[in-house]
């Protein structure tokens, strides 16, 4: 043991003094294609998802805080399938989504006006691929940058890996137990799929995890 090395009980006492909490945005996005920059976000949604502060963690009494767009797309790239999947008309995008610059704009806006001095960071599940897209949008089309810095962010995956003790390949949402599930519909719209995702955020964040169930 080194010597003054306080223990961590104290050590986390004295952190928590003046530290900031953390306040959670779930963000789905629907896009065109695989990877931002040759294809393109069509639509996301940024639902306020909970705080903690090191101690306590509050989920939302409701899911009213919503940042919504649809986009124009930035190329001419995209893959029948995703379009498929999310059902998005992108020739109606064309025409009527808001530009990229706009959007994120706002969007930046907004999240750091209901952060209210707190540290915003983004949830999902998995997080890498909501990740990528958001943090190239906001730095490629924002002019303040990334509102979650380049990486306030939580992987509700491997969360719930941790918590469950078992391999990240087994802890997609299919593996979930129904008391951690949101009873909402996966519908591939972005406000539907950022809200569910924003339940099960909070479900397994206070969930005492498989460990302490079994003692």
């Amino acid at each position: 043991m080194l010597i003054g090395t306080p223990k961590l009980g104290a050590w986390h006492d004295e952190r928590l003094e003046g530290a900031t909490s953390d306040l959670y945005f779930s963000a789905d996005v629907e896009t065109d294609g695989p990877i931002p920059g040759p294809y393109s976000i069509l639509s996301f949604a940024i639902v306020y998802a909970g705080s903690f502060d090191g101690r306590n963690f509050s989920r939302p009494q409701n899911y009213d805080e919503v940042f919504y767009r649809e986009l124009k797309p930035i190329s001419d790239s995209f893959e029948k399938e995703a379009l498929d999947v999310n059902g998005l008309d992108r020739a109606r995008l064309c025409v009527e989504g808001a530009a990229p610059q706009e959007a994120m704009t706002e969007a930046f806006g907004w999240i750091t006006k209901n952060a209210n001095g707190a540290r915003p960071v983004l949830v999902a599940y998995p997080l890498s691929f909501d990740w990528t897209w958001l943090y190239w949008y906001f730095v490629q089309f924002c002019k303040a940058g990334s509102p979650f810095d380049y990486s306030r962010c939580f992987d509700i995956k491997t969360a719930f890996a941790v918590k469950a003790g078992v391999p990240i390949s087994r802890a997609g949402r299919s593996k979930l137990d129904p008391s951690l599930s949101s009873k909402r519909q996966h519908t591939h719209h972005a406000i539907d799929d950022a809200i569910e995702q924003a339940e099960i955020f909070a479900n397994i964040f206070e969930w005492k995890g498989a460990y302490e169930r079994a003692r």
